[in-house]
């Protein structure tokens, strides 16, 4: 492989363009294109940056045989780079559906403070879209939290009693959470209906243990 040629595919690998590679080393795309092609090589004071930039030593840069390593490095960076990227995505995704629930339930009790003397709507009416306004804002929080998190993102081969066990664990999980806002919005006694999330991890608990039975597999907790 000639030097053009290396230079071509350790830009490629580093996901760059030729601008952005000029930019980076204060020369102008026509002298990068100019690398790339053979109509030049780089000068001396610009072997280094380029070294670094593409993270090869000078031997790999300049001579054949070192690429095979340093297409795997730059492989292993871009990677990480993607994971990071990746990480900030759902952080911002989960900080705007947790900020969004949170502005609900401002809406929701400005709301009911000036439905029924302010806009004269009946009582009846006022308290149901309250009571809507202020389970949508819980389930966007909850949603949001269990929804984007990070370790989500993070590749695992299951089994298949732990894709069972999930399966099972998020219907009693999603039917205990509508039971708990049903019966807390009727009641008002919230004071008491948090026990229905002891009975949920029970009841998860339960399910992991006939599970285990059944087919002989512990099943690991993710971490």
């Amino acid at each position: 492989m000639t030097l053009p040629e290396r230079l071509t595919k350790l830009r490629k690998l580093a996901g760059l363009s030729q601008e952005e590679v000029a930019d980076r080393l204060e020369v102008t795309r026509q002298t990068v294109s100019k690398w790339e092609t053979g109509q030049s090589s780089p000068d001396l004071d610009k072997v280094l940056p380029l070294c670094s930039l593409y993270n090869v030593t000078p031997d790999e840069l300049l001579h054949e045989g070192g690429t095979e390593e340093a297409e795997k490095e730059m492989a292993k960076s871009n990677y990480e780079r993607s994971e990071e990227q990746t990480d900030r995505i759902v952080a911002k995704k989960k900080l705007i559906g947790i900020l969004g629930g949170v502005m609900l339930y401002f809406v929701a009790i400005a709301f009911i403070m000036t439905a029924i003397e302010v806009l004269q709507i009946n009582e009846v009416i006022a308290s149901a879209i309250f009571i809507l306004l202020f389970a949508a804002a819980t389930l966007i929080i909850i949603y949001s939290a269990i929804v984007y998190k990070k370790k989500a993102l993070k590749k695992k081969v299951l089994t298949q009693e732990e894709k069972l066990y999930k399966q099972v664990d998020s219907i009693l999980s999603f039917s205990i959470l509508a039971i708990y806002l049903l019966v807390s919005f009727m009641t008002m006694a919230w004071h008491i209906t948090w026990i229905l999330w002891i009975v949920y991890a029970i009841l998860s608990q339960v399910a992991r243990l006939i599970i285990t039975l059944k087919t002989g597999k512990d099943i690991e907790d993710e971490k």
